[in-house]
């Protein structure tokens, strides 16, 4: 594989559930875990083809985009849109088989599938279960 030159690093309050439910839902790949003493998984590394993801888990004081909304109106206004507001986008090769996996999982669907001629791509909006907004697209 070569350098990825960027990698998303996206915070989960139960980065052992988001993990196997990414792998579910979007189809990554578990690469690596790492727990803390009292067995709480800190980090996991998710692969797909060539891409990866880091997920992680900055401490107890840390607030899921989910919940985050749950406790405040700001942040429940920014995702009234159907849009990511900050998220991953995955590019994979076939978006609408992607996104029926994604559906059959859970995940919360924020746009069907649809052809963005100015991007040059077909493309859906998801979030996943902890409120992460991912876009995954697939070039025309």
């Amino acid at each position: 594989m070569a350098e990825q030159r960027v990698i998303p690093m996206v915070s989960y309050e139960d980065v052992g559930r988001a993990a196997d439910w990414i792998s579910e839902a979007f189809g990554f790949e578990e690469r690596q875990r790492f727990s803390d003493d009292d067995g709480t998984v800190s980090h996991a590394t998710m692969v797909l083809d060539d891409a990866v993801v880091f997920l992680g888990w900055p401490g107890r004081g840390y607030r899921s985009p989910r919940r985050h909304a749950e406790e405040c109106e700001i942040a429940r206004k920014m995702l009234e849109t159907p849009f990511v507001v900050d998220g991953v986008m995955v590019y994979v090769g076939d978006v609408d088989a992607h996104f029926e996996s994604a559906r059959a999982a859970g995940a919360t669907i924020l746009t069907e599938p649809e052809d963005n001629p100015a991007a040059g791509q077909r493309q859906y909006r998801v979030e996943d279960l902890e409120g992460h907004r991912w876009m995954f697209a697939q070039a025309l």
